[in-house]
């Protein structure tokens, strides 16, 4: 999942930050966040290895898979993000994304650097809120092809997503209440 929907499936704001932390820093320092942001660490970990093993994303990753092989995940988390974004009302959206920036803002001493300087782009840009547009997510898997180091950046990924929509939906329709339901059992053991 990518950064809607791993923000989506907190419970507070400070696991939020903790969400968002686990993809900029070490194991060896989770430790020495708060307990809550702890809890967003480890939510984020469950999401991705709960997400990486469920059968319905096995055969989303395939769509993709040809041309881009190993990175048919990343691609794939952020189509899920999309059906998400549309999954809920505008007004929702909206108030999530601001709920999310204010929750990171608030906690900026505990960001990196590198973190910081992406939800400033985040937020200028409002990725959260533009996931639900088709240009939001070709500026998404745009970013993806982008950072990767062994794909050419004029890859149409983003061709693939639009011409496989529907069966996309489909594979997020039967997975998405699965991982809820995950969410929430490894939530309720904090």
């Amino acid at each position: 999942m990518n950064y809607l929907a791993h923000s989506f499936l907190t419970f507070s704001d400070e696991q939020i930050v903790g969400q968002f932390l686990e993809d900029y820093i070490p194991n060896r320092d989770r430790y020495s966040y708060p307990e809550k942001m702890q809890q967003g660490i480890t939510l984020h970990r469950e999401i991705d290895t709960f997400t990486d093993a469920h059968p319905e994303l096995h055969y989303a990753r395939k769509i993709f898979s040809p041309m881009v092989r190993l990175y048919s995940g990343a691609f794939v988390d952020v189509a899920l993000d999309y059906f998400l974004a549309n999954a809920l009302s505008e007004k929702e959206l909206k108030k999530h994304a601001e709920k999310v920036y204010q929750a990171l803002r608030k906690n900026e001493d505990f960001l990196p650097e590198k973190l910081l300087k992406m939800v400033d782009a985040m937020e200028k840009d409002n990725w959260l809120f533009n996931y639900r547009q088709d240009w939001g997510i070709k500026y998404s898997m745009q970013n993806v092809l982008n950072k990767a180091k062994y794909l050419d950046k004029s890859l149409g990924a983003f061709e693939v997503f639009l011409s496989n929509k529907p069966q996309l939906q489909r594979h997020f329709d039967a997975f998405f209440p699965d991982l809820v339901a995950h969410v929430h059992e490894v939530n309720s053991g904090f």
